[in-house]
């Protein structure tokens, strides 16, 4: 299994860099996966987003969809994409440490 070094700590991911289990994520490797993605700085309106994921995750076992995050979130779809221009529920969940949601690809 693969895994990657964020904050100094080694986690197992998939092979496209998704955290296998969400409890080895912290706040602290959120800056660094993002930056690996191509966003620097995190915003406070990325950081709600990122929590809304785990939160979401937490609940029900998956991350939202696009549909769904622009819904609930409290952040529209158009600011999602602002966001994470690569696929919001896809590189907001890998951030957030958690499992790639059902239904991205």
């Amino acid at each position: 299994m693969p895994t990657a070094t964020y904050a100094g700590t080694e986690v197992p991911v998939t092979d496209e860099g998704f955290f296998t289990d969400p409890a080895y994520w912290t706040e602290q490797m959120a800056p660094e996966i993002a930056r690996e993605s191509g966003i620097d700085p995190l915003t406070a309106e990325h950081w709600k987003v990122i929590e809304f994921m785990r939160s979401e995750y937490a609940e029900k076992g998956t991350g939202p969809t696009v549909r769904a995050l622009g819904r609930t979130s409290g952040v529209s779809i158009k600011d999602l994409y602002r966001l994470f221009p690569k696929g919001p529920a896809k590189l907001a969940a890998k951030i957030a440490g958690i499992p790639k949601p059902r239904g991205c690809i």
